[in-house]
């Protein structure tokens, strides 16, 4: 997405996520508030180590993961993000998309202090899977982000 007419706060996000990688990740660090809460269907956290350590996760569970952001809108300090979300399980795996979007808050410094994801957890994962129970049970452990300090 060109992010030539966007809020410029807006743009920053879009340019980092779309170039996400393991050592770009400082980067989008900067753009988020050191007190700033993450929210997705599988974490709830704050602070921008605790942000930090999910994309880490993302990069260490995932096989090269990427978004690409599809539409924006930017009112005031609130902007939503729609993204796609590609990635592999394992080599040669079946690529997996998953469509969502995301509500974001900018402080007065411009820095994001709210990321809240919205994406179907049952459409995009969950009925995908043939045995559901276990399958599910393992998933959520996988994707779960660990706490600080756990390696």
């Amino acid at each position: 997405m060109s992010a030539l007419s966007l809020d410029p706060r807006t743009a920053r996000l879009v340019q980092a996520f779309e170039g996400l990688r393991p050592e770009s990740l400082p980067a989008l660090m900067a753009l988020y508030a050191a007190d700033a809460r993450f929210k997705d269907p599988f974490n709830d956290v704050r602070g921008a180590a605790a942000i930090e350590r999910i994309f880490s996760h993302m990069f260490e569970v995932l096989i090269a993961p990427r978004f690409t952001v599809t539409e924006t809108v930017t009112e005031g300090a609130q902007a939503v993000i729609v993204w796609d979300f590609e990635f592999l399980r394992e080599a040669g795996g079946t690529p997996r998309r998953i469509h969502g979007s995301s509500l974001l808050r900018f402080d007065t410094e411009g820095r994001v202090s709210l990321h809240r994801d919205y994406w179907d957890a049952a459409e995009e994962l969950y009925e995908k899977l043939p045995v559901i129970g276990a399958l599910m049970r393992w998933l959520r452990r996988r994707l779960q982000t660990p706490p600080l300090g756990s390696a």
